[in-house]
């Protein structure tokens, strides 16, 4: 059997994550770029937020949607922009754009956890059950704070074991190592000894016995 991630892994990811962003200096830039995206560490954890409030809402239906996506209404900020359904009050400031990952992040566990074992949605890359949404939530977590707090000049460090479990459940074509590292060139963040980065990778949503 594979080693999941579950609810408890993405919820202690998420503290961590927030516990993280509430640490940069209060003269922070969080307009500049997030890492090597094209998008700013604003922009980049609402892009984030609404990931988690979107997979959230894969599982959310009695019916959960197999074929597409629930069909909320997503919009760009600016050209180039995430296109979100999930938006941060710019007044509200720092604190509140991280109340509104804490609290997307918060209804993705809620609803993990009380998902029925046969419960299936949609995603392009696999159609996935609750563990394979838990497993998706924690590589956007994982990655996307590399991404912000490369940004912000920030330390994370994430828990090995979840990086683990996040490459056994999504990856099972990347080769063994250090889990941290290997989920960062799965991808496409870095390069590994002998490996250049990745230009072309996806994970594997499906359900894997």
């Amino acid at each position: 059997m594979i080693d999941s991630p579950t609810p408890d892994d993405l919820a202690r990811t998420l503290r961590l994550a927030v516990d993280t962003l509430a640490g940069a200096p209060a003269d922070a830039d969080w307009s500049r770029p997030a890492g090597t995206l094209g998008w700013s560490c604003w922009e980049t954890v609402e892009h984030l937020a609404d990931d988690l409030l979107a997979y959230a809402a894969q599982l959310g239906p009695a019916r959960p949607p197999r074929d597409r996506y629930v069909p909320f209404v997503a919009t760009r900020r600016s050209p180039g922009a995430p296109n979100n359904f999930v938006r941060a009050e710019p007044a509200e400031g720092v604190p509140g754009l991280l109340e509104v990952l804490d609290a997307s992040g918060g209804l993705m566990v809620a609803i993990a956890r009380v998902a029925p074992p046969d419960a299936r949605a949609h995603h392009p890359w696999g159609l996935a059950d609750a563990s394979g949404f838990v497993a998706m939530s924690l590589v956007e977590t994982l990655v996307h704070l590399h991404d912000v707090t490369q940004g912000l000049g920030l330390p994370w460090a994430p828990p090995a074991d979840v990086c683990a479990r996040v490459l056994a459940r999504l990856f099972p074509d990347v080769p063994a190592g250090d889990p941290w590292p290997t989920l960062l060139w799965a991808t496409g963040r870095t390069a590994l000894p002998g490996l250049p980065p990745r230009t072309d990778w996806r994970w594997y949503a499906e359900v894997r016995a």
